[in-house]
């Protein structure tokens, strides 16, 4: 007689997110006899997925989540999914998923659900405390506090802050850094000498990100380094979040040849390789996975002093770290590695030993597996 497979959710605001960041979990899930469904918005992804051997439910979730009637619509269909199916464990992944998600856990009885939380997100980041961050609160309050939830974290910062909460016991709270990095397909890459220092901003085009200081950071660096260096903005100006810099508004900021802007690039690797330093100057994040896969192809970093971001660099060692919004001593750190060929090598390959040592996609699959075998004992 064949052995009942345990029945996995993942729940997932879209599909291209899936695939990005939770694949190899899923994949591994399967190897392990998991029964596995993800339920996402459908971007055209659904054939793809499926042919992973995943089942795929849509679920019409929306970014904005300013259409309370909409999300009660997402609430009811996960409810729905949930008591006809069964699962054996929700896996949530994203605030929006968790929260949505949690209720319809509550209400269908569901109990063995993991919040995965990569961020706190637009809303907790700059001091946003208006009307709809006390929303998000409240709602967080009702559909998280159980005593037999779990929460994956990617940085103590956010553990602290959930923790202050108590939405769930203490040892419910578990600290994973990051989605992972597959260190075979992001491979150490030695850097090459080049006619120009190319310096990458990896990521959307958000004030969060810190875009407008690194292009003025750059500005100030101009006199010096334009015709010895170029700063390429490689992301997409995401016009469904509320931080977006407008294109048109980015586009009077660029100087052709030293700061350029290429939008959003499937094939980041070829990116980092091309690269010579990576500049992230981000208010607030989870743990950016453009970190941890520029540390995996052995590249320089400079970030900001922040949650996330100060979990990928060791100042002096692999990069520097700066206090968020300080411009001066952005473009400081940008000129000294600029000077530095030796110290950009070095701090490269350290990246790359830190990579090896705490962001593997192995570990986080193993640590999220002992996660889900603490639950279903």
């Amino acid at each position: 007689m064949d052995q009942v497979k345990n029945k996995f959710f993942f729940v997932v605001n879209v599909d291209w997110f899936f695939l990005s960041h939770r694949l190899p979990l899923a994949l591994k899930a399967i190897e392990n006899n998991f029964d596995v469904y993800l339920l996402t918005a459908d971007t055209g992804r659904k054939k793809e997925i499926k042919e992973y051997g995943i089942h795929f439910i849509d679920i019409p979730f929306e970014r904005s989540g300013k259409n309370i009637f909409h999300e009660l619509k997402c609430i009811r269909i996960l409810e729905k999914h949930y008591r006809k199916l069964k699962p054996d464990i929700i896996h949530h992944v994203t605030l929006k998923a968790s929260l949505l998600g949690s209720i319809a856990a509550k209400i269908s009885n569901k109990k063995n659900v993991i919040n995965a939380i990569s961020g706190l997100g637009y809303n907790f980041t700059n001091e946003r405390n208006g009307m709809l961050q006390k929303m998000i609160r409240l709602m967080m309050k009702k559909s998280f506090t159980s005593e037999y939830f779990y929460f994956i974290l990617q940085n103590p910062d956010d553990i602290a802050t959930m923790k202050e909460f108590k939405f769930v016991p203490d040892n419910h709270y578990k600290l994973i850094k990051g989605s992972g990095v597959d260190l075979q397909e992001f491979p150490f890459t030695e850097l090459k000498d080049k006619e120009k220092v190319r310096i990458l901003f990896p990521a959307r085009i958000l004030y969060d990100k810190g875009v407008i200081e690194l292009i003025k950071a750059a500005t100030i660096l101009e006199k010096k380094w334009n015709g010895k260096a170029i700063f390429i903005l490689a992301g997409d100006c995401d016009e469904s979040n509320k931080a977006v810099v407008p294109p048109r508004d980015l586009e009077k900021l660029l100087i052709p040849g030293y700061i350029e802007w290429i939008g959003f690039k499937k094939n980041m690797v070829e990116q980092y390789q091309l690269s010579d330093i990576v500049v992230l100057p981000s208010y607030r994040e989870g743990l950016p996975k453009s970190l941890i896969e520029a540390c995996a192809i052995g590249r320089p970093i400079i970030t900001t002093d922040v949650p996330g971001c100060r979990e990928c660099v060791v100042d002096g060692y692999n990069g520097r770290i700066v206090p968020v919004k300080t411009i001066d001593l952005l473009a400081n750190a940008i000129d000294e590695l600029c000077d530095s060929g030796q110290k950009r090598i070095e701090m490269g390959r350290n990246s790359r030993e830190l990579a090896e040592r705490e962001f593997s996609i192995e570990k986080v699959i193993d640590k999220t597996f002992a996660i889900y075998d603490e639950i279903l004992k």
